[in-house]
């Protein structure tokens, strides 16, 4: 039998870029999901420090009709057209972290939860939601949709919603299955807006939530999300345990089982823990360059894709940390920033600081404004480039293709002809450096084209580079329906084709 031949596969299009490109942004931090050490103007005085405890004071101490026009404005103005414009034109943001909870999605989804008695206040809040996210568009901005707040709370967090301190979400049917259809809704709601780039799942899942059905969980929401999108990428907390996240994911993430992308959203703070708060600051600027360094290599046909991304982090240290070092402290700021940018930028599939929003602008250690004015959060270098670098880098690469294309055939062959005798199809090679090759092009030169892009030949727009080579890998062997014993070689096609092409680019 003839080996087989991969399917004509579809050049990449926009929602191709949005969701599989490396995601550079922020977080917007507490305009859906309120935080009183954030927004403290949204808290009376002596509220609690949740969400819920905001609303209900506010409607205690103002009523209905003043509390809807307040928190209508906090949703439709904190993040104002100047915010945006400033991510994009100054920090180079190509994306954002958007945290919700379920009372956002209206008065449907509060019902038997501590919010259904002030559902009426969010009665425009889902609305709020899409004109923002509606806005982040007319600026190419994407948009992973956070359900941050989940019934009961996937965590005891304030964060979540409440200020019960228990993670109840866990050990609830009711709760779960009401999270998993706010999920559902999300999903219809989003499924044709172009720039949304992912739906988390839940944020910061509680570590004893691996023994108390997680990944059943996941599982039946991301079942719920794929009736109605099976394409959007599915975001997953990874309950502060990287490696099983990792290892639950690749066995999904998978050419068999054919489920929505996955991808695992990891946090990393150093302020926090015990161990944490008494390192010396040098230390976790160290420790910091290699958090994700033991991310698996191996080839997707064989294990699945692992992609990660950074979805918070941010330049904080534990005051008992810089008191070790206290008249270096900008300084090692400076270092601890670009440490993180340079790991996050080259190791994982996008990264998300937090926060953007706050009061007290811009924000100190945990700014992304003030840390990416200062130098010390930085964009990877292809997202600083001019209009006239983005076409002079693509045409390079284009000018070198077929010298470079004969080389990396021919150096493939050989490689296994010489040292492992045997029957091949280096045809399927071939094509899928051809894929590869042209599907880095594509998104690399796809925001030139935008229509919404303004400027001259020295604007700068930038070029997008894949934000994880093995969920786009995954994808193109889906695509293609290549099976068979000699995938491996269509797989090593595509990933031989992006690196010449990134290479021939200077694309780091």
């Amino acid at each position: 039998m003839a080996p087989e031949k991969p399917a004509r596969l579809p050049m990449p299009n926009i929602r191709d870029l949005y969701k599989y490109r490396f995601g550079h942004g922020t977080n917007l931090g507490s305009v859906f999901c309120l935080e009183a050490w954030l927004t403290g103007s949204m808290f009376p005085a002596g509220a609690g420090s949740s969400e819920l405890a905001a609303v209900t004071a506010s409607l205690q101490e103002s009523g209905l009709d003043a509390t809807i026009q307040k928190f209508e404005s906090h949703w439709r103005n904190y993040i104002s057209d100047g915010d945006l414009d400033w991510l994009v034109n100054e920090a180079q943001c190509n994306s954002v972290r958007l945290p919700i909870g379920y009372w956002t999605l209206g008065s449907a989804y509060t019902r038997g939860t501590p919010f259904e008695p002030v559902a009426r206040v969010y009665e425009h809040a889902w609305t709020a939601v899409k004109d923002l996210i509606t806005r982040c568009e007319a600026r190419n901005i994407g948009v992973l949709v956070d359900f941050h707040g989940l019934p009961g709370g996937a965590n005891g967090n304030d964060h979540s919603g409440t200020n019960s301190g228990r993670a109840e979400l866990w050990e609830n049917d009711s709760f779960k299955t009401l999270s998993v259809d706010c999920l559902h809704f999300i999903a219809s709601q989003l499924r044709d807006v172009d720039n949304v780039i992912g739906i988390q799942i839940c944020n910061e899942a509680e570590g004893s939530a691996l023994n108390k059905g997680l990944w059943e969980f996941y599982d039946r929401a991301i079942s719920a999300i794929s009736t109605v999108d099976p394409s959007i990428p599915i975001y997953l907390s990874d309950a502060w345990n990287l490696p099983n996240a990792l290892s639950a994911a690749s066995g999904r993430n998978n050419m068999a089982s054919n489920l929505n992308p996955l991808v695992i959203d990891t946090h990393k703070y150093f302020c926090f823990s015990d161990v944490d708060t008494n390192k010396a600051p040098k230390q976790i600027i160290k420790e910091s360059e290699t958090t994700l360094s033991s991310l698996p290599t191996d080839e997707v046909h064989k294990r699945g894709a692992s992609p990660v991304v950074v979805g918070e982090y941010s330049c904080v240290m534990s005051e008992t940390s810089w008191q070790q070092s206290p008249e270096q402290r900008n300084a090692l700021v400076d270092s601890f920033g670009r440490a993180q940018s340079s790991h996050y930028n080259s190791s994982a599939m996008g990264s998300y600081f937090w926060t953007y929003r706050m009061d007290w602008m811009p924000g100190g250690e945990w700014g992304f404004k003030e840390q990416v004015t200062k130098g010390h959060i930085r964009c990877p270098q292809h997202l600083q480039w001019t209009r006239w670098q983005v076409r002079l880098q693509a045409k390079r690469a284009r000018d070198n293709a077929l010298r470079r294309r004969e080389e990396t055939v021919r150096s493939h062959c050989e490689y296994w002809d010489k040292n492992y005798p045997g029957e091949y199809d280096h045809g399927l090679f071939e094509r899928g450096w051809d894929t590869g090759f042209e599907d880095a092009a594509a998104l690399f030169e796809m925001r030139e084209t935008m229509v919404h892009l303004d400027g001259g030949e020295d604007a700068i727009i930038g070029g997008d580079k894949l934000g994880s080579i093995d969920l786009w890998v995954l994808k193109r062997l889906r695509d293609a329906k290549v099976e068979g014993r000699f995938v491996w070689e269509f797989e090593h096609g595509i990933r031989q084709g992006l690196r010449d092409f990134y290479g021939l680019a200077g694309v780091p």
